[in-house]
């Protein structure tokens, strides 16, 4: 097929801490790169209780030391969180300890709520706005030659790969006019996806970081040794989305039996929105789902994302998605 990668947002689950959820983060980077993976992303989210993964590039540190081969990276940072300085430092940082293994994926999402948004110390009236300025910045900081007076240090002249993030035809268009890769948030917002990433290869312009485009594209991923196990495994994350959207974010809450029989048409709505790029099945039927997927949009790369309760259930479900993977290369 095409390369597989793998986005963990370090779930925290009910009755559990932070502390097992990077426990549980490491050991799947690791199986992860045995099993063939190109890539461990991390996401950056803010005030969420199932979500551990708010310190982004600490996280990226601690699963990049205990890992030898895999890349790793964030998918993403939300840049408008964070002076570009500091990320140039950051990922500078990272980038010298483990060469040729990092990548910077960008978002112009808070990645939290208002409030959240505002004990970041954020202008939420105009960094949004600020985004393609912000990202330019950033990529100044990088570079050999760099035009400010500033510097980023460990940073200037380092080769870190740039990816813009998004859920709309914004990040697109700005991927495309940088010349970088991009990642497009189908696993969650698919609604523009297939517009957004026709207007990226139509209007790309090849630039010194990448020749061509490249798209990468989220997908959820449920796979089980029979078809009802992963279906009962994908209602923790069908609750998660549920309570997130009505209000009430939690931790990921364990799989509930014939979950879609107890809900009304109004969640049912609301999940078929959000997450129709999904796989969920045994090997058999979800090969068959990501071959499918693959054929509609051309993707160049899938970023895998299962959120699954059971630890070990989630690890045999990325082992089935590589095994399905690699008997098609």
């Amino acid at each position: 097929m095409i390369p597989f990668s793998i986005l963990d947002l370090s779930p925290i689950l009910e009755g559990s801490d932070a502390a097992q959820s990077f426990r549980n983060t490491l050991d799947l980077a690791r199986h992860g790169e045995r099993w063939g993976y190109q890539r461990f992303w991390l996401a950056e989210h803010h005030g969420m209780p199932g979500i551990a993964s708010a310190a982004t590039a600490v996280l990226i540190g601690h699963v990049a030391a205990g890992t030898s081969t895999i890349r790793v990276g964030a998918g993403g940072i939300m840049l408008p969180n964070h002076s570009p300085l500091v990320i140039a430092e950051q990922f500078g940082t990272l980038e010298s300890l483990f060469p040729g293994r990092i990548d910077l994926g960008l978002g112009r999402a808070p990645g939290s709520d208002q409030t959240t948004a505002r004990a970041l110390r954020r202008n939420l009236a105009s960094d949004a706005d600020q985004f393609p300025q912000d990202v330019l910045e950033l990529m100044d900081y990088f570079s050999v030659e760099q035009k400010r007076a500033v510097r980023a240090v460990p940073g200037a002249g380092l080769n870190v790969p740039i990816w813009i993030l998004g859920s709309s035809l914004f990040g697109a268009q700005l991927a495309a006019a940088l010349g970088v890769s991009y990642a497009f948030a189908s696993h969650f917002a698919p609604a523009q996806m297939m517009q957004a990433i026709a207007l990226y290869r139509a209007t790309f312009q090849p630039s010194k970081r990448l020749a061509k485009p490249y798209v990468m594209l989220g997908f959820n991923v449920f796979a089980a040794d029979t078809d009802e196990e992963a279906k009962l495994n994908a209602t923790s994350m069908q609750q998660a989305f549920v309570n997130l959207r009505s209000g009430r974010p939690a931790r990921l809450p364990p799989p509930v039996a014939d979950y879609l029989s107890k809900i009304g048409p109004q969640e049912h709505a609301l999940l078929d929105q959000v997450l129709p790029c999904s796989a969920i099945g045994s090997a058999a039927t979800v090969k068959r789902q990501l071959q499918d997927f693959i054929a509609r949009t051309g993707a160049d790369e899938l970023m895998i994302t299962s959120q699954i309760f059971d630890h070990a259930a989630r690890l045999r479900s990325y082992q089935i998605t590589a095994e399905i993977n690699a008997a098609e290369a």
